[in-house]
């Protein structure tokens, strides 16, 4: 997915309210924005908008000195996402369907996106949810449901600290045994890392590896080898978060994309309202025409 117009207003709003919120110096603050606003005046629209999220985090990362400026607030969310966690158990457990229910659960925890909102809260959280289990959503549902029965190698690229917990849900549902986790392979907002995975006890049920990159998002290029290999062999990609739509969109493989459509850009690309909980498997695997929806509560 490119970069639009529409983009840009983010990126600043963003590259100002990420360095308010780790450094209270207010000349790092305006070097911070200039240096976001010349960037924006000459980037290559044809990248995606993680490119530029990744190169403004580093900037932030290097004026202020802190290798992991979200480290405190990833903690937090992990630890918010954790005490929820035995609750939505039980919910998937007496659900009619818990695959789906553990679907739902997995994408309204993509609410957990400090890159969109900086002041999340557990109401926030819980508003999401309760959403996700209520309203319909887009999705493949058997489609869906039949490749991650079939699949023998699966790769989950995760999104976020705190919302990685509710992939363990359907990590769950799915033989952890099939399944391998990438995390980022270093800190970039608060999208998640080996020591959040480890945080949630995903080390406890399956293997998981970094993809060598700060983009928050899966820019392939800037990945690791190790990781391009499991990519390659993986015969099911599942990818959580509108940062590797962004970047994985347009790859031609076996992907499904679990995400929460937050951004208006991202709603138009897809096709859907914004604040549409998207269960998607781009072309060339699906015909956009036989988007499944599910209804109601399970």
């Amino acid at each position: 997915m490119r970069t639009y117009l529409d983009c840009i207003p983010c990126f600043i709003r963003q590259a100002l309210e990420s360095a308010k919120l780790v450094t209270g110096n207010a000349d790092i603050h305006e070097r911070v924005l200039r240096e976001v606003l010349r960037w924006a005046a000459e980037m290559d629209m044809s990248q995606p908008p993680p490119a530029m999220g990744q190169r403004i985090h580093r900037l932030l990362s290097t004026l202020t000195e802190t290798d992991d400026p979200y480290r405190l607030a990833k903690e937090r969310q992990n630890r918010m996402a954790l005490n929820l966690l035995a609750e939505f158990k039980t919910e998937i457990e007496s659900a009619i369907d818990p695959l789906n229910m553990a679907v739902r659960l997995a994408i309204a925890g993509n609410v957990i996106d400090m890159g969109v909102n900086g002041s999340l809260t557990e109401s926030d959280v819980r508003a999401s949810i309760n959403h996700a289990l209520t309203k319909p959503f887009w999705g493949e549902q058997n489609g869906f449901r039949n490749a991650v029965t079939h699949a023998q190698r699966i790769l989950y690229l995760t999104d976020n600290a705190g919302e990685i917990a509710f992939d363990r849900l359907l990590i769950e549902q799915i033989a952890p045994e099939r399944v391998t986790v990438a995390v980022r392979g270093r800190p970039i907002i608060n999208d998640a890392t080996t020591v959040d995975a480890q945080a949630v006890g995903l080390h406890e049920l399956v293997e998981i590896i970094d993809n060598g990159s700060d983009a928050p998002g899966t820019l392939l290029d800037d990945c690791s080898q190790e990781f391009k290999v499991r990519f390659n062999e993986a015969d099911l990609i599942l990818a959580k978060g509108q940062g590797n739509y962004e970047t994985l969109s347009q790859e031609r493989r076996n992907i499904y994309f679990l995400f929460k459509a937050k951004c208006p850009v991202i709603a138009e690309h897809v096709g859907v309202p914004l604040g549409t909980h998207v269960l998607l498997r781009p072309a060339p695997f699906h015909r956009v025409q036989g988007i499944e929806r599910m209804f109601g509560k399970n």
